[in-house]
């Protein structure tokens, strides 16, 4: 083949691959970015610098930028938060509003909107949360520490997912669902002890503010207003009227979650038929790539067609992708890295035998896996609910293990809970260390009890 036919040979093969390299990086990143392993990779990446930096010859700056007061001042008032309390209280709300808006989304179309289908993973969950902090109390009941009894009863839903995430397709996509919907049902309970129990004494009149606030949001989304700064200022304002009733600020986001729609309320028949409209009449024109630049006929028209389909997305849906990146990429990180620093000094050996480490050690590593599956088994037993598809007894045991992972939520907690610096480092000994057995544990026996070649999509 002569040199010049082959080198525009090469030449006709390689630059269409060259056109296309750029998009297979943008499709890599964006698969890597909504997998489940991403957000327990970067939790993982923050709770080692946290570790790191705290126990470095810069530990003093670690603790003091988190003690550091961020203020506004209006006029002669001010308002200041340390920075720990900015991220604990003001960021994590967007973190809660995520699971208020997870929390409805299964509970009205998802896997807890019905009883055959809520049975199992809300036994699971409830075993998961009764077992743990019942042997919490057994080790700590009568001491300062038994009010952090609601510590071992969290599951942290990014490093259990991020787990099944590393055993990739072997893992049934029904194992994956009962683990998300367990989590999930785990989160709901959370949310309850947190507003139940970790609650100071109640400032009615906030609480009223809050109630019309939710009131006039509910009614600005029915008003299909859809300027998001109203909504936006809505939102503050709940969160500074939570924050002042007495609850913790961070269930503002719940209670903002419960008054956004995961249903759309546009019928699909609307958008068939506008869309059907709109396209005829686009085909009826000269449409190119740069055509609706300068025809403003076909650019109306495209707005109109994208306004019908926006429409059908539920909001919920829409505000769950919209904040995922931000918890995932800067909110959890930052939670970690500014809670899970601990130091490794003469108390941290000594922490193996306080009564809040053991509790939250064997309440995390022993109770999650017992209540988990004797729980499950419970459900199955009563008749109304069967194991999901393709799963066994072997990989629910295995994923009650990873039911121990507490972390994020535990974390969380533990700050509501405790007010001691001691009791706060000693529960994070023993949150951090079950998290990692349970994890180790839970990946062992799902890699060994799983099939090794599974073709789940071909099923």
């Amino acid at each position: 083949m002569p040199r010049q036919q082959s080198s525009a040979l090469r030449k006709n093969k390689i630059v269409p691959v060259l056109k296309r390299a750029p998009e297979q990086v943008m499709h890599i990143f964006e698969d890597f970015a909504h997998s489940e392993a991403t957000g327990s990779v970067l939790l993982l990446i923050a709770t080692v610098t946290a570790l790191i930096w705290a126990n470095s010859p810069w530990a003093a700056d670690y603790f003091n930028l988190s003690r550091a007061q961020l203020g506004l001042a209006i006029g002669e008032a001010t308002f200041t938060l340390s920075l720990h309390q900015v991220i604990n209280d003001g960021l994590m709300a967007l973190f809660f509003l995520v699971v208020g808006l997870e929390i409805k989304r299964e509970v009205v179309v998802g896997e807890l909107s019905s009883l055959s289908k809520a049975l199992v993973p809300v036994a699971a969950a409830f075993g998961g949360m009764i077992l743990p902090a019942a042997i919490f109390l057994l080790l700590n009941a009568g001491k300062s520490a038994e009010r952090g009894w609601g510590i071992p009863m969290a599951t942290d839903i990014a490093f259990a997912l991020g787990v099944l995430a590393l055993l990739g397709s072997r893992v049934p996509p029904a194992l994956k669902i009962f683990l998300t919907a367990l989590a999930i049902a785990d989160d709901l309970g959370a949310v309850v002890v947190i507003a139940r129990f970790y609650t100071s004494a109640l400032n009615f009149l906030p609480l009223l503010f809050t109630a019309v606030l939710l009131a006039l949001i509910v009614v600005a989304g029915r008003a299909q207003i859809k300027r998001t700064e109203v909504y936006v200022l809505l939102a503050i304002g709940v969160w500074a009227a939570v924050l002042l009733s007495g609850i913790h600020a961070t269930i503002a986001g719940v209670l903002i979650a419960l008054t956004i729609p995961v249903r759309t309320r546009v019928a699909p028949e609307k958008l068939i038929k506008t869309g059907r409209a709109k396209l005829a009449e686009l085909e009826q024109q000269e449409l190119a790539r740069d055509s609706m630049i300068h025809d403003r006929a076909q650019m109306e028209t495209i707005n109109e067609l994208y306004d019908a389909t926006l429409a059908l997305r539920p909001v919920g849906l829409a505000v769950e992708e919209y904040f995922h990146p931000v918890l995932v990429w800067f909110i959890l990180p930052l939670f970690a890295l500014f809670n899970a620093g601990v130091q490794f000094d003469e108390h941290f050996v000594a922490s193996f035998t306080q009564p809040v480490t053991l509790g939250i050690l064997f309440g995390l590593v022993v109770g999650k896996q017992i209540g988990v599956t004797l729980f499950t088994w419970l459900a199955v037993r009563s008749g109304r609910a069967g194991l999901p598809t393709d799963v066994d007894w072997k990989q629910i045991y295995a994923v009650s293990w990873l039911c121990g992972m507490g972390f994020t939520m535990s974390l969380f907690v533990t700050e509501l809970a405790f007010e001691q610096e001691v009791l706060i480092n000693d529960a994070k000994v023993g949150i951090l260390f079950a998290s990692l057995i349970a994890g180790v544990v839970g990946y062992v026996l799902l890699y060994v009890w799983l099939p090794k070649m599974v073709d789940h999509k071909a099923r």
